[in-house]
């Protein structure tokens, strides 16, 4: 134990303090080292999440004793990555997130039976509502929904009952188009009895009216929604066909499209007189005889006897008819036509295409700018006009322009593939943590624990320089052992030290004349006082071993 605290004195203060600063930040370090690179990697297991869902979560996993990490203020928590997969379904086992309402499970309490019936009715219509905006959230673009139900009570004997709405707020990764609105309100309007789509209205975060509780699909709105989607689909098939020719994000392409908006109905008879058919035939015959006395004045004649029956006998009138009547019916070739034109019918499109010219690169790095042939704009003019469906008759334009862009283009940006070493953000933030604790283990390594070590490995000999470092400090010339071994005075113009044996001085550089050497050294004998032998003295008992060292070697050399 002695030994010990006579070796630390040895050392002194100073390089004990530092030697103790050195170790324990060592420690310190490799101890960093080892808990952070001994933590498993985490993995988001829920991002985005309401308050109530984040606690009742948060809430889960202190229970299983699985580590977690906050992050986005509470809104996203991270888990083990090995670990991710189970708790996801063990959270889905705890209907966990719920989106910040509920739903059917509302139910699965046991009291129903002391519960009333206006409670009961709340918790249908939370149910249904919480339902509902489960089932929109699950779509992709949508990121949360809101779901406000309103279900009129039917009044007593009464015939015609008050139709049901619903209001719908959603929060969406993006834009939502025209056919993902309408999944929405079809999806709510099938979920409630006796809602219809145009009842249902659509709200996004931003405050943004989506669909309004009316029928959409006949207002101006829908009407301009047809011309939007068909610019859109029009300008896109476009730019996929000059893409592929031109290259990507070579060619600028706008489409405009007239459309009438206006629904009639038309209906039309076509008669046709030259093809006619005898569809019935109808002929009647009559014939009739009618005989009458003739009428007679009163004479003489006519009072005899007999002489109405001669008069009757001898003068009568008779008519006889006949008539024949004939009715042909023909059928006449008729054709009816009911044409029913819907909104939304193409009158009239122009397409406008700029595509950028030929850039060439030199050897020497230098672009050179060509334009393209026009035989070439006429082909891509075609693939256009083939590509939209043009009709000359309709007067539709197709317009194929050649133009610089303002903008070079980049060199190799144009169908590069993807980096097969892309990394993810966290990929790269381990990287980088890696290099630093790379590097610092370097420099620890270099600064500290190699002079430790070289110190701890050498030779006693080697303490030597030390010795004359100390000599240096104390106001002597630094002390250094010449070429048989006796100690010297360092400098090129200062004369060496009596040897050992007292045989006189040792020239401090060989091969000097012996006349200057006995000169310097005198004069050395001269200046060497009291106070110089007493520094000499202090220095020995300041470093013993050191001067062990020196007086072994002394010892060792051949006399």
């Amino acid at each position: 134990m002695n030994g010990f605290v006579a070796f630390l004195r040895s050392f002194g203060v100073g390089r004990v303090a530092a030697l103790l600063a050195v170790a324990i930040a060592l420690i310190g370090f490799f101890a960093f080292t080892i808990i952070r690179f001994s933590q498993p990697a985490m993995t988001p297991l829920f991002s985005d999440l309401s308050p109530e869902d984040a606690s009742a979560i948060v809430k889960e996993l202190d229970q299983q004793n699985v580590p977690y990490e906050l992050r986005q203020n509470g809104a996203g928590i991270l888990v083990p990555q090995d670990q991710a997969a189970k708790l996801r379904m063990k959270m889905a086992e705890a209907r966990l997130p719920s989106g910040g309402g509920v739903g059917w499970e509302i139910f699965d309490k046991g009291d129903g039976f002391s519960a009333t019936s206006f409670v009961q009715n709340v918790n249908h219509l939370r149910a249904l509502e919480g339902e509902l905006a489960r089932s929109i959230r699950s779509l992709n673009r949508v990121e949360a929904a809101r779901v406000h139900l309103v279900i009129p009570e039917r009044p007593l004997f009464t015939r015609d009952a008050p139709q049901p709405s619903a209001s719908i707020v959603i929060r969406s990764r993006g834009e939502l188009e025209t056919g993902e609105i309408r999944a929405i309100r079809h999806l709510a309007a099938s979920a409630v009895q006796g809602l219809k789509p145009e009842k249902v209205s659509l709200v996004d975060e931003a405050g943004r009216l989506l669909a309004d509780g009316s029928d959409s699909e006949s207002g101006a709105g829908a009407g301009d929604d047809r011309v939007t989607n068909l610019e859109r689909r029009l300008r896109e098939r476009v730019e996929a066909i000059v893409g592929r020719v031109v290259g990507a994000d070579r060619a600028r392409v706008e489409v405009r499209a007239e459309m009438d908006n206006t629904k009639s109905t038309v209906t039309a008879d076509n008669f046709d007189p030259e093809s006619r058919v005898v569809r019935s035939t109808q002929t009647r015959e009559e014939s009739s005889q009618t005989s009458e006395p003739a009428e007679q004045g009163v004479s003489v004649g006519n009072q005899l006897p007999n002489a109405a029956a001669n008069a009757a006998s001898a003068a009568q009138n008779r008519d006889q008819s006949n008539k024949t009547e004939e009715v042909v019916n023909y059928e006449i070739s008729r054709t009816t036509r009911t044409e029913v034109k819907d909104a939304g019918q193409l009158k009239r499109l122009s397409v406008a295409v700029l595509v950028d010219g030929v850039y060439t690169r030199a050897a020497n790095g230098d672009v050179s700018y060509a334009p393209r042939a026009q035989a070439e704009l006429d082909q891509i003019g075609a693939l256009v006009r083939a590509g939209v469906g043009f009709d000359q008759g309709r007067g539709d334009t197709v317009e194929v322009v050649n133009l610089r862009f303002a903008d070079l283009p980049q060199a190799g940006s144009a169908g590069e593939p993807e980096s097969p070493f892309a990394f993810s953000r966290e990929d790269m933030m381990r990287w980088a943590e890696l290099g630093v604790l790379a590097l610092l283990t370097l420099v620890v390594t270099l600064v500290v624990v190699r002079p430790l070590l070289r110190k701890a490995l050498s030779p006693e000999g080697d303490e030597t320089p030390a010795l004359a470092g100390a000599a240096a400090g104390a106001g002597l010339a630094p002390i250094a052992l010449g070429a048989d071994g006796t100690p010297s005075l360092a400098g090129p113009d200062q004369p060496a030290l009596a040897g050992p044996a007292g045989a006189g001085v040792v020239p401090a550089a060989a091969g000097g004349p012996a006349p200057a050497n006995m000169i310097a050294a005198a004069e050395i004998a001269g200046r060497v006082q009291q106070e110089s032998v007493q520094r000499i003295g202090d220095l020995v008992r300041g470093n013993p071993n050191e001067t062990v060292s020196i007086i072994r070697q002394w010892m060792q050399e051949p006399a």
